[in-house]
């Protein structure tokens, strides 16, 4: 099941925030996050707040079906109108993630994204994404998605190798998501991103590259590629520690990191961000870019995290409970919590130095600073951002982004 909620004060039963939670709204982007918690199949490295079928029967009764999801999922659009009162900023982004959101039909999704509009009206450049399994859409499904406003469609690729799929569970067939780019051109979507996953188990040098190879072939404009991280309470994990299949290697993903960005680099696409890539400034996902600037959101849906001028708060994670809330007219929020100045400082340095514009040395405290000018000398920081006071990863960086962003925020 999915990891546990952090702890946090109680939130409003209407959902209000501070009065300083708006101060200074206007010059900040506003998106949303819409969470639909369903899957047909739980994978097996998989640790996010999804439901199958077998998981909610008997659990959250017709207040979980899928059936009436668009519905609820709108009920919280309308309570985040009421909470936000007469703000006037239109949506910048909306990102609709799971589970598998293509589960649902397209016309619920569409109007998923209408009540968005209808509430707060989009930016006339607003970046409207969906996540798509690639074995639950055909051209038909596409086009009335496109029709429907979203302009850009992030495919679950993960690996093109059939032994690799398997040992994560993955159920879609090797060849089918790049078919998925090809009917995604064809249905007017100018931004398709595929996802990979690199050191699952079994998996060597040569499929890694055959992936990257298919990727690239099928003709997206962003790719994603994060390693495997194996969640305690997962199947894998139980797998792994029984012995069935080995566990990762970090010095395999620092090796299949590279690979990743030489064959991507050759392939016209330049990294944005330590985990993505993309052919041009156009093709960057906007949408994750807000999220690592700081920018507000509003998580719309079971376990969905929302932060809007400080505070964070995030939703209860069943679906039945969650519907109960709306239905009942309060906030699905579980707890929530107010930053600090130093809280916002330091997750500025964790999240921006993760870009390729990197961050600001005056964000940093007299320790940070030091151990900026040490990664200088050791080679994990760029020299020219850094004499221009900007903190920039090199490619070695990267590698030890984690490391590095540890040592900074001291």
């Amino acid at each position: 099941m999915p990891s546990v909620l952090p702890d946090g004060e109680p939130v409003p039963d209407d959902g209000s925030l501070p009065a300083s939670a708006l101060d200074g709204a206007g010059e900040r982007p506003l998106a949303f996050y819409l969470h639909v918690p369903y899957c047909a199949t739980r994978c097996g490295y998989c640790d996010f707040n999804t439901y199958t079928a077998t998981e909610l029967r008997g659990s959250g009764g017709v207040l979980a079906s899928r059936d009436n999801y668009a519905d609820t999922l709108a009920d919280e659009v309308r309570l985040a109108r009421k909470v936000l009162g007469d703000d006037p900023r239109p949506v910048r982004t909306v990102f609709v993630g799971g589970g598998t959101p293509t589960l649902l039909a397209a016309g619920d999704l569409v109007r998923m994204l209408d009540a968005v509009r209808q509430e707060f009206g989009l930016a006339d450049d607003a970046e409207i994404t969906t996540e798509a399994n690639p074995e639950s859409v055909d051209p038909a499904y596409l086009a009335e998605l496109r029709a429907g406003g979203f302009n850009r469609i992030s495919f679950g690729m993960q690996s093109a190798r059939q032994h690799v799929l398997k040992v994560l569970d993955r159920t879609h067939t090797p060849g089918r998501p790049e078919a998925c780019v090809a009917e995604a051109r064809a249905a007017g979507f100018d931004h398709v991103n595929l996802d990979l996953i690199y050191g699952t188990p079994g998996e060597s040098d040569d499929d890694w590259r055959a992936s990257l190879s298919a990727a690239v072939g099928a003709g997206p404009d962003h790719v994603s590629a994060y390693a495997l991280i194996v969640e305690e309470g997962t199947g894998l994990a139980r797998r792994i520690r029984r012995g069935e299949v080995p566990m990762t290697d970090d010095d395999v993903h620092a090796d299949r990191y590279l690979i990743a960005d030489e064959m991507l680099g050759a392939a016209g696409f330049d990294w944005y961000e330590v985990s993505n890539w993309a052919t041009s400034d156009a093709g960057r996902c906007l949408h994750n870019e807000l999220y690592w600037r700081g920018a507000d959101w509003w998580g719309a849906g079971p376990g969905a995290h929302s932060h809007v001028g400080g505070v964070r708060w995030w939703n209860v994670k069943h679906p039945g409970a969650y519907a109960a809330a709306l239905a009942a007219g309060r906030s699905p929020g579980a707890g929530r919590e107010l930053l600090t100045d130093e809280d916002r400082r330091v997750e500025r340095v964790l999240l921006e130095l993760r870009l390729r514009e990197g961050v600001p040395l005056s964000l940093l405290h007299e320790a940070g600073l030091a151990a900026a000018g040490q990664a200088l000398r050791d080679g994990l920081l760029e020299p020219e951002p850094y004499a221009a006071g900007r903190a920039v990863l090199t490619l070695r960086g990267r590698l030890l982004a984690d490391a590095v962003v540890r040592d900074l925020v001291d």
